[in-house]
């Protein structure tokens, strides 16, 4: 019995102990002060959330540079694609302002040659292979072309209609090199309506010029002068221009002149051509 009070006291001892070191652990937290065990637990829930959270930090820096990546990746990609259609549309224009400058200048020539029949054409075909020897007009015999009529462009003589179909012609251009298919009969405008006359036979393809030799005149030519068609040969009307002259050298054996001559028309850029006719009444 008295065994058994003994273990009550002990236990009752025991319990206040508990419940006083309870209170004085509460009394301390709300004071701000952190026992042992409890700086323990919050080190440890620090620490853990450190190591769970670090991750996961990386992973969302990893997702916004790839979200950023990929938004740079289509603004260049939209950017390229704009500066595509803007070279695109520069390229366009400059191919509809040469085409506009030479119809202007087909217009020019339509009024110049008033007196001739005039075919406008557009050139449909003109090989690599025989680029400085001949071109195709989408303009034949129904239109009323006809072999050996001359052809200009650009205010200037090109060539002449060597071969016809119903719907489209060959022009065989002065730059030829086939010697039997070039020669032009032409003329030096001089002073006081004098003349020179001579004949339009090679072409000297390294500095882009056509070269003039037989030339019927000891007057000295000089750099500038016009050359035009002397109408004495074909069906090549007389007065429509070839070029200039370029440059004067002694012809063969230093007796006569030989000028080369820089083309009025663009052969490297012929879009438009405009096929002439000497009116009867006008005769050769």
């Amino acid at each position: 019995m008295n065994k058994f009070i003994s273990n009550k006291k002990l236990i009752g001892i025991l319990v206040s102990v508990i419940v006083i070191s309870a209170l004085i652990a509460l009394s301390l937290n709300r004071q701000g002060n952190v026992n042992g065990v409890q700086a323990s637990i919050n080190d440890l829930t620090a620490f853990t959330g450190k190591v769970i959270t670090a991750p996961l930090n990386i992973a969302a820096d990893s997702f916004d540079s790839i979200d950023n990546l990929t938004n740079t990746y289509e603004e260049n990609r939209h950017l390229k694609s704009q500066m595509d259609e803007m070279e695109e549309l520069q390229t366009k224009l400059t191919t509809v302002e040469a085409e506009n400058q030479q119809l202007k200048e087909e217009l020019s020539l339509n009024h110049s040659l008033s007196e001739y029949e005039k075919i406008h054409t557009t050139i449909i075909s003109r090989n690599p292979d025989t680029w400085i020897d001949q071109i195709v007009i989408d303009k034949g015999s129904e239109n009323g072309v006809e072999l050996g009529m001359a052809v200009l462009s650009q205010n200037g003589l090109i060539g002449r209609v060597s071969e016809i179909s119903p719907t489209s012609s060959k022009v065989t251009l002065v730059t030829t090199l086939d010697q039997r298919e070039n020669l032009v009969s032409a003329e030096v405008q001089l002073e006081d309506d004098e003349v020179a006359h001579g004949v339009i036979q090679s072409y000297d393809k390294e500095t882009d010029r056509l070269i003039m030799d037989q030339i019927t005149t000891d007057t000295p030519l000089q750099e500038g002068q016009e050359v035009v068609t002397s109408g004495l040969s074909g069906m090549t009307p007389g007065s429509l221009k070839i070029g200039t002259v370029n440059e004067v050298t002694a012809g063969d054996f230093g007796l006569t002149q030989k000028i080369y001559i820089t083309p009025a028309a663009n052969f490297n850029d012929i879009r438009y051509a405009t096929v002439v006719k000497r009116l009867a009444e006008s005769g050769e």
